[in-house]
């Protein structure tokens, strides 16, 4: 049995994380502020901790005794990083700052973070690849990205092993239900629940890799124990299959209509060629809801 800290334990990732890692046996603490995540979702096995990673005094005597942490605590959606880029990079470059921080005094061994492939931007360079060199098109992306390198410099500089996810599109079990900024899925199951017919932003024809929320999950553990890892290195996580959203629509079932686009990475994990780190890369495609 091992301790780990989860940053965001009691959001849509954090949680699922904390479920797995306490049903492998796992002691578990969280540190959430509850300003995404919500209290239902804490596992009632773990040490809740109410506090805010931007807040470093706060946090850090939680990481003394800790084997290793999951930093996913963040401020997630790319458009809302477009309305308030301030508040979005306090909380997710300041506050991953801290974080390594706490874990470094601390003597932790090994941080995973919880990165994003929107550190991709619109590259038409195909397929993407860990090794390609980040265009973020959103501060949410730059953010992200900027968090990856501060992993980095901390392994290179003090030895803290650190692994960099970036997720592509994750659903699943809690995903957001309220609020304006839903991922896409979710917003089209609850409009095919309430009757209603299912928005398309532009043309639909943006093309996802769509990655169960499971999968996530097996890789975050994958890479907290993998020997292969721990040097800041960055890893896609994604099923490795594309879906248009229009397709996903098609497999929902459903009326749909369309609203003029918005600014998005059109072409956000197109495609992705994952390095295969002990069986890190997710597997499967979209399942057709939670």
């Amino acid at each position: 049995m091992k301790t780990y800290l989860v940053t965001g334990g009691a959001g849509f990732i954090g949680s699922n994380l904390v479920d797995e890692l306490i049903n492998q046996g796992h002691k578990v603490m969280i540190i959430d502020n509850l300003s995404t995540g919500k209290k239902e979702n804490i596992n009632p096995a773990a040490q809740f901790v109410n506090a805010d990673i931007r807040n470093l005094e706060e946090i850090k005597p939680y990481f003394n005794g800790v084997d290793g942490v999951f930093h996913v605590a963040a401020l997630p959606r790319v458009q809302l990083s477009i309305e308030n880029p301030v508040e979005s990079n306090d909380i997710n470059v300041n506050g991953t700052i801290n974080v390594l921080v706490a874990a470094k005094d601390a003597k932790v061994k090994r941080v995973v973070y919880s990165a994003s492939s929107s550190a991709y931007g619109n590259s038409e360079i195909l397929p993407l690849k860990e090794d390609m060199m980040p265009c973020a098109m959103s501060p949410y992306g730059l953010q992200k990205y900027i968090g990856e390198e501060y992993c980095r410099i901390f392994s290179l500089l003090y030895g803290i092993e650190t692994v960099n996810l970036r997720y592509f599109n994750a659903y699943g079990p809690r995903m957001a239900d309220t609020g304006a900024y839903l991922t896409v899925i979710k917003n089209f199951l609850m409009q095919k629940a309430r009757g209603e017919a299912m928005t398309i932003t532009g043309d639909g024809e943006q093309i996802r890799d769509f990655t169960h929320v499971r999968d996530i999950v097996r890789a975050n553990i994958k890479a907290m124990e993998s020997q292969k890892a721990g040097k800041g290195e960055s890893i896609n996580i994604g099923a490795g299959k594309n879906h248009s959203v229009n397709q996903i629509v098609a497999i929902i079932g459903g009326l749909s209509s369309h609203i003029p686009p918005r600014v998005e990475p059109k072409h956000a994990g197109r495609y992705i060629k994952s390095q295969r780190i002990a069986g890190l890369g997710a597997a499967g495609g979209f399942r057709g809801g939670d």
